[in-house]
């Protein structure tokens, strides 16, 4: 983040709310830069907050707008929205990696792409919005930010099953069957992951802290990919 101040206004200009500076600079730090600074608070409290801010405010808007749909249904569609990977896709969407305060190492490996930093600092700034601006705000936040997602029916099953999804598509298009490589790197209790997928001429990255995460980041790429095309 090159400049804190003008970082804080742009991200709030794109949020469309006003977030009190100091919660927002605590909902943006991670915490490896939190260890590199002398154990300063970092988000993840936020974090826990925000996780169950989005999850209300996704589950009350289904409820009550589809009064026709049973709940495996529900389920699946707020999954499609509240998954790591669908919640990266939206901080994604705002720049928010652009804004996050990182360790070095996390700066090194990418960590401003990685799909379990980018949903956990999602949830964190919801969180933030909450302590700050209020739940109407956050629930106001979260519907605004999900609404594109939720817009697209084809997915709900990609964001709750990508490698499946992806294999289903490439079986479809007449590509060759998805292929995954994953390499992992850092100390046994921070381990992360990249792992690669290749589909017909598609070749695609995703990262996560399991390999199962990384794969499915990486399908849901290339599901993207795949789709538009179709």
């Amino acid at each position: 983040m090159t400049d804190v101040t003008t970082g804080e206004e742009t991200l709030s200009q794109k949020l469309r709310v006003d977030i009190d500076a100091e919660l927002l600079e605590l909902a943006l730090t991670h915490r490896s830069y939190a260890y590199e600074h002398g154990g300063i608070p970092h988000n993840e409290r936020l974090e826990f907050l925000g996780d169950s801010v989005l999850g209300q405010a996704v589950t009350v808007m289904l409820f009550t707008t589809h009064p026709e749909l049973d709940e495996g249904s529900l389920a699946k569609r707020r999954a499609s929205v509240v998954s790591t990977v669908a919640l990266a896709e939206v901080a994604r969407g705002i720049g928010l990696g652009e804004h996050l305060l990182l360790g070095r190492g996390e700066e090194q490996t990418g960590g401003r792409d990685k799909d379990s930093i980018l949903a956990d600092t999602m949830e964190a700034v919801i969180g933030a919005t909450y302590m700050s601006a209020g739940p109407e705000a956050a629930t106001d936040l979260v519907l605004r930010l999900t609404k594109p997602l939720l817009a697209d029916p084809e997915r709900y099953g990609a964001a709750m099953d990508p490698k499946t999804s992806l294999q289903e598509l490439a079986a479809r298009s007449g590509a060759t069957p998805p292929e995954y490589a994953v390499e992992a790197s850092g100390p046994d209790h921070d381990r992360r992951f990249v792992a690669t997928v290749t589909v017909g001429d598609v070749t695609m990255t995703g990262n996560g802290t399991s390999k199962k995460t990384a794969e499915m980041a990486a399908a849901l790429n290339a599901w993207r990919v795949l789709n538009a095309r179709a």
